[in-house]
């Protein structure tokens, strides 16, 4: 390969690579639901898996914490919505989710999910609400997904 020709593709093979993400795009980032509070539970990523989501199949949401304090019990209340609306919510006891008692540092939530197979595909935004035991937020976060339709060849 003569040395011009050479020269052109690697110029091509760095400008397709400067292309590519070099983010998980199954991670989601989060967006503080009051921006000027210091909630104690900071949320740094949820994975979501898969991503998209797929209606009617099985999705997990796992989301990573850290809390600056310990956590004996609690709530985690979830919205989600779509344009805006709240199309479903749900709520658990936090120890079902996670190891309880929360020790301070860092810690995992997971939920999974199935949306039904007439979910609508689009943009969702999940709302996730952390409470402990006396009721008081440790933490509000949104988290943008998207939910796609199944190819027929896999629902075969």
């Amino acid at each position: 390969m003569d040395e011009k020709l050479l020269c052109w593709t690697l110029m091509v093979v760095v400008a397709n690579c400067s292309l590519i993400p070099l983010t998980n795009p199954a991670v989601a980032k989060p967006v503080y639901c009051d921006l000027d509070k210091n909630f104690p539970v900071k949320v740094q990523s949820m994975d979501i898996d898969p991503n998209p989501v797929v209606r009617g199949k099985p999705a997990t949401f796992t989301i990573s914490a850290t809390s600056n304090r310990a956590i004996t019990g609690g709530k985690v209340g979830i919205d989600v919505l779509f344009y805006g609306l709240i199309v479903y919510t749900e709520s658990h006891d936090l120890c079902t989710k996670t190891t309880c008692p929360v020790k301070q540092g860092s810690f995992v939530l997971k939920n999974s999910q199935s949306f039904p197979g007439f979910t609508l595909a689009g943009d969702y935004r999940l709302r996730m609400k952390m409470k402990d035991a006396d009721d008081k937020v440790l933490t509000c976060v949104y988290f943008n997904f998207k939910i796609v339709h199944g190819s027929l060849i896999a629902q075969i």
